[in-house]
Order: structure tokens, then C-alpha cells, then sequence
């Protein structure tokens, strides 16, 4: 089943950068910026999450949560987490369990070279757990401002 707008947002649970379980459930009645990155304190996913933690406080201020997911552990989340100061919750998906739910997971190519991983997409997730929208081709830079701007629109078509 592929996901689409207006679908509800699969659930899971997954261990954070300290090892806490955390659920998609635990954050009803929040928006919730679900983005999957491919692979911890690499360039684009770190300008990615670097940009994201810039606009934090704009997204605390929207009562949104950010959560970023990749196949990485927990410990190699912790340690990018802390390289970059991420004031939000990086979620090790490590069996692929939902990087295949949310169908962000799929053949990729680098300099001619196949090989499977994680797209770099991303879900808004409002506070009923609906996905109100999905972002396929995320460029790292802007994504954050993006979303942002997405948020603000949607809080007030649902006020």
C-alpha cells in the first residue's frame, strides 16, 4: 500500500539516540516532521539536520516535533547528535522495519553504482496522525524553511 495524503501515518516504535523507545503514538495531538535521511554526519544529511536545528525553535513555537530516522544505531545517532548540537530525536530504524512502511527505502545510484538505501524524504504528520504531506525530492538547504512554511498554512486551514 503506498502512502498518500490524508492516509494515516504508519505506527512505530523505534530506539532513540538514547536508547529510549519512542512511538509515533506518543505524539497525538502534536504535528510531527517525520524526515528519513540516509546516513548519519554525512554532507547532505548533516546540512539537512544542521538547517533543521537552526529552525528549531520555529518549530517549537508551530508545537511540532521533529523526528529524523536512518538504518544508523543509536550509537552512531548519539554521536551525530551531539557533534552538531541536534536539539531533536534521531530514531535508529536498524531492521528497516520502517523505512520500508513509509516506502523510503529502495535502489539508489552513486557515480554509476547501485546499491540499496534510504531516500531522503519526508512526512508531516498532523496531530490525528495523518500524513497531510509527504516531500519526495528534499533538497538539505531548504527543507527546513519548507516545511515550515507548509506548517503555518496547514495550522490555519485546520483552525
Amino acid at each position: 500500500m503506498a502512502l498518500a495524503t490524508g492516509k494515516k501515518a504508519p505506527a512505530f516504535t523505534l530506539l532513540d539516540q538514547g536508547g529510549v523507545k519512542v512511538a509515533l503514538k506518543d505524539f497525538k495531538g502534536q504535528w510531527v516532521l517525520l524526515y528519513f535521511y540516509p546516513k548519519d554526519d554525512t554532507p547532505g544529511c548533516t546540512k539537512e539536520a544542521c538547517a533543521i536545528a537552526d529552525n528549531f525553535p520555529t518549530f517549537e513555537k508551530l508545537d511540532a516535533v521533529v523526528l529524523g530516522v536512518s538504518t544508523d544505531t543509536p550509537q552512531s545517532h548519539k554521536k551525530f547528535a551531539q557533534k552538531y548540537k541536534l536539539p531533536f530525536r534521531l530514531l535508529a530504524d536498524t531492521e528497516k522495519k520502517v523505512v520500508e512502511k513509509y516506502g523510503v527505502w529502495g535502489e539508489k545510484s552513486m557515480y554509476g553504482r547501485k546499491y540499496m538505501g534510504t531516500m531522503r524524504m519526508s512526512f508531516l504528520v498532523d496531530p490525528d496522525g495523518v500524513i497531510r504531506k509527504i516531500y519526495h525530492k528534499v533538497k538539505p538547504d531548504s527543507h527546513a524553511q519548507e516545511v515550515i512554511t507548509d506548517l503555518r498554512e496547514l495550522k490555519k486551514a485546520t483552525v
